[in-house]
């Protein structure tokens, strides 16, 4: 489904979230705290085609390497060809199933990762969350954003149907058929929000903080590995 979705993805996902999508990577980004040292190594997990990296590079202009990892080939192939050829040198591109990545241990400064938790069930939720925590550095940050379910909202039921309902027509409409993106309509409702990955995080041993966007129309869970 990525492989196809794939060309369609940066502007599509623009689109139907309204540029909410946008703020909330910016968002992500904006809670990893400074680390303070020069050249720090960077882990993108299910990277896509790397919306995340222009929002980081600003943030820290200092960045050694980027490493990207996804398990869709077509979503590599768009962001090495289209969209990220100016700083290319940075980013490293590994097309690997970040429940499995074999990176060495205590290998990044920080972890970063938008909008790919949805796909994942609870229990691959927490084989992430011992991943990321074999992976990152001591002293090493990390921030996670996804889009939720907003339960308890008074808008939600309106929010509900956009994703349920409309997301899946206009879809069909102006991508000729396609059923990709109207997924995210069953993905968010299966997620719900950030409140278990939170909890396996700490788990494994991370400190975290969990924060809510747009009334839980987005989760973001943030914080550091304890250490230097």
């Amino acid at each position: 489904m990525f492989d196809r979705c794939s060309a369609n993805y940066r502007r599509w996902s623009a689109v139907s979230s309204f540029g909410f999508i946008y703020v909330w990577r910016y968002q992500c980004v904006a809670r990893i705290e400074p680390l303070g040292k020069e050249s720090p190594v960077v882990v993108d997990l299910m990277a896509g085609t790397g919306e995340i990296w222009p929002h980081i590079l600003r943030r820290f202009p200092e960045v050694g390497s980027i490493t990207a990892l996804d398990i869709s080939h077509r979503m590599h192939l768009e962001a090495v060809e289209r969209l990220h050829q100016s700083y290319a040198d940075k980013i490293v591109h590994l097309e690997v199933n970040a429940l499995e990545t074999d990176l060495p241990t205590e290998h990044a400064d920080i972890v970063v990762s938008s909008f790919g938790l949805k796909t994942f069930d609870q229990d691959q939720q927490a084989v992430l969350a011992e991943q990321i925590a074999r992976i990152l550095k001591p002293g090493g940050r990390f921030s996670l954003i996804e889009a939720s379910d907003p339960k308890g909202w008074m808008f939600r039921p309106l929010y509900r149907f956009y994703l349920d309902r409309m997301l899946p027509q206009i879809e069909r409409f102006f991508l000729k058929g396609a059923n990709d993106f109207s997924m995210i309509g069953t993905y968010t409702r299966n997620f719900g929000n950030s409140r278990h990955m939170a909890q396996v995080l700490r788990n494994a041993g991370l400190v975290v903080e969990m924060r809510s966007h747009f009334f839980g129309c987005a989760t973001s869970v943030a914080g550091h590995k304890p250490g230097d």
